[in-house]
């Protein structure tokens, strides 16, 4: 794990010794262990270790191969015993930079659909006058870079990338209709002249012009059919654990996020009974859990509790009731793009405390469990499927089946089912799922047809049955997701999602959808595989609470800050949306009424965000743009 960062002058000028030390001003240094740099004339290249695996400490990045490539990785090697296998001197204590240079060099850029785990690459070759950058399939490592006809800066983080150039940014207004309506495109920024590497994909830059190749797809993912459920549940079970024991090497103590739910919970136990059965050395497994008995369905305790007596060993409880969190109103605080701000966020600090001091550098999050695991009771996909090619007597008992469950007319699920077989300009026109919040502004919202987007990632997926092409739309709406959030951390922790693994997904996404969710059955799959391993009061739980009083509590305490914040709004000012329909709503939601929670926190912290960037002088409203290079497919 560490922080990369590099610049290139195309023109051939030296990059000085000072510019490199400006971009890395920006990154601070928590945590880092070890900083190297690498200068070749026209280009710099940096890195800054924070290890977090045995065979990390030996690492010398950037990592210079024989041919004179540099490299610099910042990632998780999960297949390394695989590649070792077959690329000749490499041995179990090479190390995951070296494995992946030495891929590099034997395959070129088809090295990269052969690398599994989290990671984003930067190479620079020196004879082809070309660097690289490239992300894993999910684009769970972030990776940004700012190119112009005369110079290429990247970095790991947004933030330096923003703060070196010492100018102004022009908004993306397409990042902000995304934010709006759901997730940006995972290749945008809030900024026009930032890109972000694209997931499952690579970037050239060479004789001034940026070229983007996507290496992997879903239709490379095979079909999995098999006779019985029990076959479906043995090899289930045997990739979810591979998947927690990939995310388990670490060779300081691993903390594990122990929630009460059913997707934390399930890797709590997998990764014990991993490491009970000594198929991997970790130096310890503890769990962290959080919970606030002043929420109606905010105390989980009687939940992870069953967990911790299961392990025989508590884990570290904090009531969060006890750390309240305010909005940082004032604008003072910057960040590179909008969300919460965690600098009036009071449990953060503790929690860093005490990571630090017992040692913690990896945590275990359930991320991703109820999206693709069929935590999320649509049925409406499998239905889909059932009309084209028609299948009427089997479509008619799911519908009698899901009817009962959902206690809905069988003609209103027959119809939102028929709805996924129209082009989405049309869905737009007949769905609720694509009304947008009154506050939004109707001409932004035209322009970048936030309806639309509100249905979720748009694709092409040719012919594909619409469960498939639903499942694939979650798992780039989760590779959004990742992107829009990763530009706020600095934070020194790895987090591992193993229900984000490549090999689990794909398999996941190519077994029939009635195996991940039946009528009454959420998490089917995962519930009968997991029987045994996880204690049935957790397994077979309906549902986990969602808690919202805090944050109705926060606006009532900063009420008087939010109507001031919005009287000059610069949201309003951007026509992004209407601060007066804005702060009447806002009231509503004040007054008890949740519905329009999730898109009103959305324009809040754009709100936030935009004061934070005029405060610091980065919001350019000017004609006079330094002209970004544009990438092209390739």
């Amino acid at each position: 794990m560490g922080t990369q960062a590099g610049m290139w002058n195309f023109d051939g000028r030296p990059i000085t010794k000072e510019s490199l030390e400006q971009l890395a001003s920006g990154i601070g240094e928590d945590g880092c262990e070890e900083e190297r740099s690498h200068f070749d004339g026209a280009i710099a290249v940096l890195y800054r270790a924070r290890y977090t695996t045995r065979e990390s400490r030996y690492e010398r990045q950037p990592y210079v191969s024989s041919s004179g490539l540099v490299f610099t990785w910042d990632g998780r090697l999960d297949n390394r015993e695989d590649l070792i296998c077959q690329l000749p001197g490499l041995g179990e204590t090479s190390t995951d930079v070296e494995i992946s240079g030495t891929a590099f060099e034997r395959w070129g850029t088809g090295c990269f659909s052969k690398i599994i785990g989290d990671w984003a690459l930067a190479i620079w070759d020196p004879e082809k006058k070309a660097v690289i950058f490239a992300k894993d399939y999910l684009g769970t490592r972030s990776l940004y870079y700012y190119a112009t006809n005369h110079r290429v800066v990247w970095c790991t983080h947004l933030a330096p990338i923003v703060l070196f150039r010492g100018a102004s940014f022009t908004l993306n207004e397409e990042y902000i209709a995304g934010y709006l309506a759901m997730y940006p495109q995972a290749h945008l920024t809030p900024y026009r002249e930032i890109q972000s590497v694209p997931r499952a994909s690579y970037v050239t830059l060479q004789n001034g012009k940026a070229t983007k190749h996507r290496y992997w797809s879903f239709e490379a993912c095979r079909g999995v059919q098999y006779k019985n459920d029990s076959e479906y549940e043995e090899h289930f079970r045997s990739l979810f654990r591979l998947a927690v024991r990939r995310r388990l090497r670490s060779d300081s103590p691993v903390l594990a996020e122990l929630s009460g739910g059913i997707d934390s919970s399930s890797i709590v136990c997998m990764a014990d009974d991993i490491i009970r059965e000594g198929e991997i050395q970790v130096p310890r497994l503890d769990t962290m859990s959080l919970y606030d008995p002043t929420e109606p369905d905010g105390d989980e305790r009687n939940y992870f509790s069953l967990v911790e007596a299961k392990r025989g060993r508590l884990g570290h409880h904090f009531d969060k009731s006890k750390y309240p969190s305010s909005f940082a109103l004032d604008g003072s605080e910057f960040a590179a793009a909008p969300g919460w701000t965690r600098g009036r966020d009071s449990l953060r600090p503790v929690l860093t405390g005490m990571m630090k001091t017992h040692g913690y550098r990896v945590v275990l999050s359930g991320a991703g469990g109820d999206e693709l695991l069929g935590g999320i009771p649509d049925p409406r996909p499998q239905l889909a499927d059932l009309m084209l090619p028609p299948r009427p007597i089997k479509l008619a008992r799911q519908l009698v089946a899901w009817s009962l469950v959902k206690k809905r007319p069988l003609i209103q699920l027959l119809f939102e089912a028929s709805l996924l077989w129209l082009p989405q300009k049309i869905r737009t026109l007949l769905t609720d799922e694509c009304d947008l919040a009154p506050w939004v502004d109707p001409g932004f919202a035209r322009r970048f047809h936030l309806a639309t987007n509100q249905l979720g990632p748009q694709g092409s997926y040719g012919s594909w049955r619409r469960s498939r092409r639903c499942y694939a739309q979650s798992v780039v709406a989760m590779s959004q997701q990742i992107a829009s959030s990763s530009p706020q951390g600095l934070a020194f922790e790895e987090r591992r999602c193993p229900y984000l693994d490549r090999t689990l997904v794909e398999f996941l996404h190519g077994i029939p959808p009635d195996q991940l969710l039946r009528p009454g059955q959420r998490r089917s799959l995962m519930r009968r595989a997991l029987i045994g391993l996880v204690p049935n009061e957790i397994l077979f739980r309906r549902t986990k609470g969602v808690t919202v009083r805090s944050i109705l509590v926060n606006f009532e305490l900063n009420w008087a800050g939010l109507e001031n914040l919005f009287q000059s709004s610069l949201s309003s000012r951007h026509r992004f949306l209407n601060q007066v329909l804005f702060l009447k709503n806002l009231e509503k939601t004040k007054n008890g009424d949740p519905s329009l929670l999730v898109p009103m926190l959305r324009a809040l912290f754009l709100e936030l965000w935009l004061q934070g960037l005029s405060r610091h002088g980065l919001l350019n409203d000017s004609s006079e743009r330094e002209t970004p290079m544009c990438a092209v497919s390739g």
